[in-house]
């Protein structure tokens, strides 16, 4: 907490005593240019058309000396020669009239546009501005020939104020200081103040003089001291009050963390916890410490106005502050005000756009649910098509609020969204490539949800069918994710299409030596099948005899079922049930490499099928004596 009122305070100190002429230069600088820029187009057709005035104002004065020479000269008898040249004079005088009044028409429709150039004093206060040009100087040259003749007089050690005097030139009037001219009033000058040229000759020595005097008295040592003063006092204050925030800051946590169990408790509802104690309180310090830092930016910003405010020359610092911190904030208000119309474009388009997207829902919905029939359109394409149609309807909604968005218009968001798409191009062909094969097999209809299938040699139900992937469940839990590009290519078994209404057929083969009789096998099969749960009785199961080999008859039993997600169930019933009707019926099942010789040896079938007195047969050699 020290350290960080410590770096403020040298903050203040360094911005105070190391920042002034810089800042002097460079505000002085900025105004200059910001006028010329606002001056040029506003003054330069003006200062064109005084010139072509002046001509004829010049043209008019030496007309009428002369004609005031000549009438001087004629005698008193010359009556009518006489009233011709006073004719002519009164002429003169309302063209003069006519050419001020047309001058002062054409300065007052600029006065609501172009802005002076200010005479800068030697404490850096704007002392008056400057409108009009004399001969070749501009405005702007003007203003600064004038601050600078100023400041030399300024530092002039022997400089006798009341020597600065206007005295009337030939067509103006000059504040003079010795031999030197300050600067010159004319006609222009005078009808931009609505003034007359000594009424305004008089009030700019005045305000010459009055500047040089204050400044003079502003910068005596004594003063600069106790300037210096104001501003040690001030920065100690501040200091005083950046101690007082950060004891009183510790003092409130250690009050919290007193009562932090009694005031802060889990937020809650039912099973779920929003905030618990331990996070309420990590909120509170964050939101204290954010506090802190607030009333240390407004003491700063309150401080540095004030010590600003002690110099002269950094008083207009404080309104330089303020517009820098202001001027963002301003801006930002400004364009959002600005924007209001469209935003509330956008939102119009947005909130017609949801709602006609919920009208759509409703209508897919309906058909989902089979209470809309459309011919040709299967119910189960009802929630996909939807999906379609909703993004086509963001896409258009996005479309005609595009234009509205803040610098949609700017290159820089047209580069930045044509490398977007460039990207997106580049980078989702495999996804886009899913995308399509999804929206093909959605219409395809090769497969619904729970129906149990097999993709190459992956068999399981189906659990979830997107755009991107179709994911299968197997019999063993296992979840496969399959693109869906892979399976457009590849072929798709479903056994749960058929078994749903006919019945899907489970079949088993076993082999039975050409020793049993097949009529007897069939039956044998048959009987199995009977006795097998999830089997159909009807349609009937049947025996299909599929080869004869070499050395045993192959026998394939046919039977449907509707359960086509329970196989491996349905057909490890059925091979217990054929072994156990084989058993009964004294049928072998022998593989085709299995060899028994009957004599001497055990049958292969379980001993709890056969009598309690079977023994094994024995051998049987009979010999054949010859006859002799």
């Amino acid at each position: 907490m020290i350290n960080l009122q410590r770096c403020i305070l040298v903050f203040l100190a360094l911005i105070c005593f190391f920042g002034a002429d810089a800042q002097v230069v460079a505000q002085s600088d900025s105004t200059n240019v910001s006028n010329d820029s606002i001056n040029t187009a506003a003054l330069q057709q003006y200062n064109n058309k005084l010139a072509e005035m002046e001509q004829l104002r010049v043209a008019d004065s030496l007309k009428k000396v002369a004609l005031e020479n000549q009438l001087s000269s004629l005698k008193t008898t010359d009556n009518l020669q006489k009233e011709e040249l006073q004719r002519q004079l009164q002429r003169i005088k309302e063209n003069e009239n006519q050419r001020i009044a047309e001058k002062k028409s054409r300065i007052n429709s600029l006065r609501s546009t172009a802005k002076g150039f200010p005479v800068m004093g030697v404490l850096h206060d704007t002392l008056f501005y400057v409108y009009s040009k004399i001969g070749a100087s501009t405005p702007s040259d003007r203003a600064k020939s004038i601050s600078k003749k100023i400041n030399n007089l300024y530092e002039d050690d022997f400089l006798k104020i009341d020597s600065i005097i206007s005295v009337k030139s030939e067509n103006t009037y000059d504040i003079v200081y010795g031999e030197s001219i300050l600067m010159s009033i004319s006609e222009t000058d005078a009808l931009w103040y609505d003034k007359s040229m000594p009424e305004l000759a008089d009030e700019f020595r005045t305000i010459i003089k009055d500047s040089i005097v204050k400044a003079k008295e502003e910068n005596t040592f004594f003063k600069i001291l106790m300037r210096i003063g104001l501003v040690v006092l001030v920065i100690i204050v501040a200091w005083f009050f950046l101690w007082l925030i950060g004891k009183g800051y510790n003092r409130l946590l250690d009050f919290l963390m007193l009562n932090k169990d009694k005031w802060l408790k889990s937020l809650a509802y039912k099973d779920y916890t929003f905030l618990s104690a331990d996070q309420e309180l990590q909120v509170v310090l964050f939101a204290l410490k954010l506090l802190r830092w607030f009333v240390y930016a407004l003491l700063v910003y309150i401080t540095l106005p004030i010590i600003f405010s002690i110099f002269p020359f950094s008083r207009t610092w404080a309104d330089a502050l303020f517009q820098l911190i202001w001027s963002p904030f301003k801006g930002l208000l400004i364009a959002i005000w600005a924007y209001l119309p469209n935003l509330f474009s956008i939102l119009v388009i947005y909130f017609v756009m949801k709602y006609v997207i919920k009208f759509v829902k409703y209508i897919f919905a309906e058909i989902d649910s089979e209470k809309l029939k459309i011919s040709g359109f299967h119910s189960d394409w009802a929630m996909p098509t939807y999906s379609i149609v909703k993004f086509l309807l963001y896409a258009f909604m996005f479309v005609l609020i595009f234009p509205y968005l803040p610098g949609s218009d700017s290159d820089i968001f047209k580069g930045v969204s044509v490398f977007i798409g460039v990207l997106f191009s580049l980078g989702s062909s495999t996804a886009i490539a899913n995308m399509v094969a999804g929206l093909v097999i959605t219409y395809m209809r090769p497969f619904k949800i729970n129906d149990r299938i097999k993709i190459g040699d992956i068999t399981g139900d189906v659990i979830e069918k997107t755009l991107l992937v179709t994911r299968i469940r197997t019999i063993k839990n296992e979840e496969i994710t399959i693109p869906n590009s892979a399976v457009l290519s590849g072929n798709t078994t479903n056994y749960s299409t058929i078994a749903r209404t006919d019945g899907l057929i489970v079949h088993t083969t076993i082999t039975i030596g050409y020793d049993v009789p097949w009529n007897e096998v069939h039956q044998t099969l048959l009987k199995a099948a009977d006795r097998t749960e999830m089997l159909l009785k009807d349609p009937k199961p049947f025996v299909f005899q599929t080869s004869l080999d070499d050395f045993y008859v192959a026998y394939q039993i046919n039977a449907h079922t509707r359960e086509a997600g329970k196989q491996a169930a349905i057909y490890s019933n059925l091979h217990q049930n054929i072994q156990d009707c084989c058993n009964e019926a004294g049928i072998e099942i022998l593989s085709p490499h299995y060899h028994a010789a009957r004599d001497g040896n055990m049958i292969t079938i379980p001993g709890n099928y056969l009598p309690k007195d079977y023994k094994a047969p024995s051998f049987n050699v009979n010999v054949k004596k010859g006859s002799d």
